[in-house]
């Protein structure tokens, strides 16, 4: 969890807004608040006013800095929204950022912002260097979907644009250096460049950000120019910029940079981002902007999982001093984020909003009404019980990652574009390789069959795991399911030998099944069948294409059933 450090006169301050009346507050009162954004002070300075706080919420990055936990506990004191007129869309950009085509194969997202009137005071310039590493190192995924630039705005001539070079091709001073380096230069031999180098590898031509008159700023996502890039206590005139390769992602930042400069008394002036290819915020996208989430949520599901009725007026109440926007319909409160959150992913989100806002210490506590005895579900009764038989059957037990790439789930076995190759989207993936989730067993089964070459054959392995199947019906879009995979691998594997595992497995688990034929491109034509209970489909089985063995490398013949456990005990 993000632990940050901010100074108690700066956050005294930051509780007034931009009024600059004193305002002491005892660490008593600070840990009191900080409760409201589920924070722990974990240690107080008082020689220097340092606060050392833990954030227990990975999901608001907006807390991690002195200005986002103000904001929001002066937000609850004042009962009412902060209000942001640079995220209404009615003001004009004066500025514009053009990116050069070809950005969408390396980094392909911008957003930015100026800022005036705030004369950066020495804690301040450390909250903004601070939010800045957090934001990147944490949100970002170490610079890879997120990084962030600041910039003293008078030395800037725009337009600025984005675009790609080759890395021989601009050099400037980079923060932290005293020499003229080209960019290939800084990949080698600057700290950052060594650290985040890895970004951009396998990239003939990297990112870099110049204004009018052809002054590099910035080499995103390694290092600022020392010329442009070193902000210093004193400066009134702020560029902020945010590159990544998520777009909601780099507008958020961009977002909360804003807002914490505003809390600050600094003026945003909006800027203009001009594309050559359309985005998901089109080709002419104003920053920062308001990305306007929002969710309709029943009463009686809010009162539901708190265990009080509170009343529409109650929960109204509770979000609106707790930063929301609120609107009231029939029986159910339609609530949207302020621009500086997009955290909002389930009801509960809002729920838990709601307590946080009211307070733990208002629900009275209740103790149950009955008592039960644990045990095992029935799924986990059946899985036990098919695990033992396939050791008894010789099998060897893998356990293995739910997460993996589109490639190894749909790629690898030959489904690509096909109903079998629908796969559960990862939000915020730190790396391509667990990007999803499995929606089948077998890719997982094959990884490991490919990885084990060198062991004594036959080999004869199996898992019974969950996996993540695509469903619109369910509110998180997936439903999730207990699979058991079985392959067999040797140089005279063949269907007849994994039918009669299967035949083995149905009978002492007391079921009776059969086949029929069903074309699958991870398997044979003619030797793959469907698995049916009751005329039901539960699982497949059947000999694995040559074409998936060849691109898992793997040389031997394999067989291979899956079967769905959870659809198994389902009564018919």
């Amino acid at each position: 969890m993000p632990t940050i450090t901010i100074f108690k006169d700066d956050f005294e301050s930051l509780l007034e807004g931009t009024d600059t009346t004193n305002r002491t507050v005892s660490i008593e009162q600070v840990e009191e608040w900080l409760m409201l954004v589920k924070g722990e002070l974990k240690g107080h300075n008082p020689d220097t006013g340092e606060l050392r706080i833990e954030l227990q919420d990975s999901n608001r990055p907006d807390l991690w800095c002195c200005e986002g936990i103000a904001r929001q506990i002066r937000i609850k004191q004042q009962g009412k929204i902060a209000q942001y007129p640079f995220l209404t869309g009615k003001t004009t950009p004066k500025a514009t950022i053009v990116v050069k085509p070809g950005m969408e194969q390396v980094r392909p997202y911008v957003a930015a912002c100026a800022a005036r009137g705030y004369q950066v005071t020495s804690q301040g310039l450390a909250q903004l260097i601070q939010t800045q590493e957090k934001l990147a190192e944490i949100f970002g995924h170490k610079r890879k979907t997120v990084s962030i630039g600041i910039y003293q705005l008078s030395k800037i001539t725009f337009p600025v644009t984005y675009e790609l070079v080759q890395p021989g091709e601009a050099r400037f001073i980079p923060l932290g250096m005293e020499t003229v380096m080209t960019l290939a230069e800084m990949l080698m031999v600057h700290p950052k460049g060594l650290e985040y180098g890895g970004i951009l590898a396998g990239a003939s031509r990297v990112p870099i950000l110049r204004d009018a008159a052809n002054q590099p700023l910035s080499f995103p996502p390694i290092i600022n120019s020392r010329e442009v890039g070193e902000v210093q206590v004193g400066d009134d005139q702020l560029f902020v910029e945010v590159t990544g390769t998520d777009l909601p992602m780099v507008v958020l930042t961009l977002n909360i940079f804003a807002a914490n400069l505003a809390d600050r008394g600094a003026t945003i002036e909006p800027i203009l981002v001009e594309y050559s290819t359309r985005t998901s915020l089109g080709k002419r996208v104003t920053t920062p902007q308001d990305l306007k989430k929002s969710k309709t949520i029943p009463i009686h599901t809010i009162e539901q999982a708190l265990g009080q009725e509170l009343g529409i007026k109650v929960v109204q109440q509770a979000l609106e001093v707790y930063g929301y926007e609120v609107s009231v319909g029939k029986g159910s409160v339609r609530v949207k984020l302020p621009p500086y959150r997009q955290d909002l992913m389930h009801t509960m989100d809002v729920v838990e909003d709601v307590a946080m806002s009211r307070g733990y210490a208002e629900f009275t506590p209740v103790m149950p009404a009955q008592f039960t005895v644990g045990g095992l579900s029935r799924i986990e009764q059946v899985s036990d019980r098919a695990r033992e038989l396939m050791v008894g059957l010789g099998f060897q037990e893998i356990i293995s990652n739910i997460l993996g790439s589109p490639e190894q789930y749909s790629g690898h076995m030959r489904i690509d574009e096909t109903e079998w190759g629908q796969t559960v989207k990862v939000d915020n993936v730190m790396t391509l390789n667990f990007s999803c989730l499995r929606q089948w067993i077998l890719p997982s089964l094959m990884r490991i069959e490919a990885a084990s070459s060198r062991a004594f054959y036959p080999h004869r392995l199996f898992e019974a795991g969950d996996v993540a199947i695509p469903d619109a019906t369910h509110e998180s879009g997936s439903r999730t399911e207990t699979v058991l995979g079985a392959v067999i691998a040797h140089a005279t594997a063949h269907f007849s030998e994994i039918h009669s595992c299967l035949d083995t497995l149905f009978y002492y688990l007391g079921k009776e099944y059969r086949l029929e034929p069903v074309p699958h491109p991870s398997f044979l034509e003619g030797r793959a069948g469907r698995i049916l209970i009751e005329e039901k489909p539960i699982g497949i089985i059947g000999e694995v294409h040559p074409e998936v063995l060849e691109r898992w490398q793997i040389t031997m013949p394999v067989v291979a059933f899956e079967l769905n456990l959870s659809q198994l005990i389902i009564e018919r």
